[in-house]
């Protein structure tokens, strides 16, 4: 059992290190598009070592097959995002642009201090992250791309980067493409990125973590458990990628204080779904023999 200090304060105290960090660094004059980078990669790691001292589930840390696979996914979508990086903010912010100019004021609070911009821009990137999230689970055309984030067999860090190419974008096209329209700054971008980054690898995380009231702003592992349920009703809660703000004023926040999230985890209905990079890939071309598959 981890000690109680630990279980509460790993992640606040990782977070604000590693945002203090990149403050500091593009502070020192480091590009905010490179800042993040050392203290997200460090964060990485950290909590990748953390797992195997206060594991939540022994099992959890047992590689199925399947490192290999979620490696993979994570570097595909690491450049997959990188290229699109571009293409998205110059059209958001040539478009954001003809706003201001159009009605001669900017839609973003620039003169907030840089955390303030920061944490709003965590609130309002996630809108769109939410409610796509949400059809994703309810609409079968768009759970096809989904279906392989919750085909992992079991929660840790690396798997927080499991996700078909075409659902990252659904989420990240939307998000950044808003708030650069909005016309948040680069720093802002930065810490945005930063956060989210290191928030899903916890979120994702085979550790001992209690949040207790940051829950009710973050969407962190305790929430996040329930949404890899078995269970349809359990695992159709906590669309929340980063915060759950979205999930408590639509009612979609779930987090029972009478037992705990499922440690056997995956897609019940279906349980041929491909283990392999190249198949997850395909799989939406493949729906119907997957689905139907016995």
């Amino acid at each position: 059992m981890a000690p109680t200090a630990f279980r509460w304060t790993v992640f606040p105290i990782v977070m604000g290190a590693t945002v203090a960090w990149t403050m500091a660094r593009m502070a020192a004059g480091q590009p905010p598009s490179v800042a993040f980078l050392l203290p997200q990669i460090t964060a990485f790691a950290i909590v990748a070592i953390l797992e195997h001292v206060y594991p939540l589930h022994r099992s959890w840390n047992r590689n199925r097959r399947d490192v290999h696979v979620d490696a993979v996914h994570g570097v595909t979508i690491a450049v997959l995002v990188g290229i699109a990086s571009p293409i998205v903010l110059a059209g958001a912010i040539g478009l954001s642009g003809f706003v201001s100019r159009e009605f001669g004021t900017g839609l973003w609070p620039s003169h907030w201090p840089l955390l303030a911009q920061a944490a709003l821009a965590l609130v309002i990137g996630e809108l769109p992250g939410y409610w796509i999230h949400r059809w994703q689970h309810h609409w079968e055309w768009l759970w096809r791309f989904h279906a392989t984030h919750h085909s992992a067999p079991r929660l840790y860090w690396l798997n927080a980067g499991r996700f078909h190419p075409i659902d990252s974008l659904m989420t990240f096209i939307p998000s950044y493409g808003l708030l650069a329209f909005l016309g948040s700054s680069e720093p802002v971008l930065a810490l945005f990125t930063l956060v989210t980054a290191i928030h899903g690898i916890f979120q994702h995380a085979n550790l001992q973590l209690r949040l207790g009231p940051l829950n009710y702003f973050f969407s962190m592992a305790e929430l996040h458990r329930w949404h890899h349920s078995k269970t349809v009703f359990e695992a159709n809660h906590n669309y929340g990628q980063t915060v759950s703000v979205w999930d408590t004023l639509f009612g979609t926040r779930y987090l029972p204080n009478d037992r705990e999230p499922p440690e056997d985890i995956g897609i019940p209905d279906l349980p041929n779904f491909p283990m392999t990079w190249w198949a997850q890939i395909l799989s939406p071309l493949r729906w119907s023999r997957i689905r139907d598959a016995q």
